[in-house]
């Protein structure tokens, strides 16, 4: 069977970030010996499990044609608020710590969602307000100093292994199973492509588009609220400007895996794949003495090329 050169060029679009990946392992492989070993990837797993939910809460909004930039703030803000409940002197139980997390994600989440789909605020607008008031708030809660002294349960969260493999993962690829069904399997995910794809179109055919966009922001929010407890387990204490930039590795991930900026096209195994470019890349620089910063600018030269063949892909189409 004869594969034509656009079918082939349609598998490698859809491949393509696999083997970005495969290529990355293979060249950081044979220029360190360290890279290629089960503690150094099961480090990679670890530091890439937060950022990849993150970005698989990003991943909704963006589907949309929105942005939030209050993820890493949202988190900051979600673990001061767990670690001051987890200490080990109040003995309360894990669950009320997820619940406050959780939930302060989730009402950031929505705030956002209120008010870019009701009050009209840009995407980018609200979410910037938003990532200032949530780290404001973290910092003037803890009065700008650590929350430490949380219990050892707390710090089980993310920090404890399970069969050799660490807590984090499980919750990573948990939130990946739940959210893959949501968007391939379930008439809301198809809604939130739509609305992405053609926002009046999906209006005009009974989509309450901004019960939906209140919907997305709210999943992404509280996703961060989850990630800050997560984060605060690890290092095990409650700091105020814990996440800083990660909404940028969230929104980078999600574009380097292939979602859109402008809506309605991406997946979230590319989503994870690109998480996982961008925890391989700072590895690898890690392990190769170089200085972070490089990584900076790696970085914003990835998701401008990727932004770049998303636009030339839609205008050929």
């Amino acid at each position: 069977m004869k594969i034509s050169k656009q079918q082939a060029m349609g598998i490698l679009r859809k491949t393509g970030i696999l083997w970005a990946l495969l290529i990355l392992i293979i060249i950081l492989s044979s220029v360190s010996p360290v890279f290629l070993t089960v503690r150094n990837f099961i480090n990679i797993f670890r530091q890439a499990s937060i950022t990849s939910i993150l970005a698989i809460g990003m991943t909704f909004v963006l589907l949309t044609g929105g942005i939030d930039l209050s993820v890493g703030s949202v988190t900051a803000l979600a673990g001061v608020f767990a670690a001051y409940v987890g200490i080990a002197d109040k003995g309360l139980p894990l669950a009320v710590c997820y619940v406050v997390a959780i939930g302060t994600g989730l009402i950031c989440g929505l705030i956002n969602g209120f008010g870019v789909a009701y009050i009209g605020f840009p995407a980018f607008i609200m979410t910037l307000g938003m990532m200032g008031i949530a780290r404001g708030m973290a910092q003037v809660f803890t009065g700008g100093s650590p929350i430490f002294g949380v219990s050892d349960a707390f710090a089980d969260i993310a920090g404890g292994v399970t069969f050799g493999i660490p807590n984090l993962v499980y919750y990573m690829l948990a939130i990946f199973v739940v959210a893959y069904i949501m968007l391939t399997k379930t008439l809301p995910g198809r809604r939130i492509y739509a609305i992405g794809g053609n926002s009046e179109a999906a209006r005009l055919s009974g989509v309450n588009v901004k019960r939906y966009l209140v919907y997305v922001y709210g999943i992404c929010g509280a996703l961060a609220g989850l990630c800050g407890i997560l984060m605060a387990s690890r290092i095990t204490s409650g700091n105020p400007i814990a996440a800083t930039n990660y909404e940028m590795d969230a929104i980078s991930a999600a574009v380097i895996g292939g979602v859109s900026m402008t809506g309605g096209s991406g997946s979230l195994l590319g989503t994870i794949v690109g998480a996982f470019i961008l925890i391989v890349i700072q590895n690898g620089f890690d392990i190769l003495g170089i200085s972070p910063f490089y990584k900076q600018i790696v970085q914003g030269a990835i998701i401008l090329f990727a932004v770049f063949i998303d636009l030339r892909s839609k205008k050929s189409k």
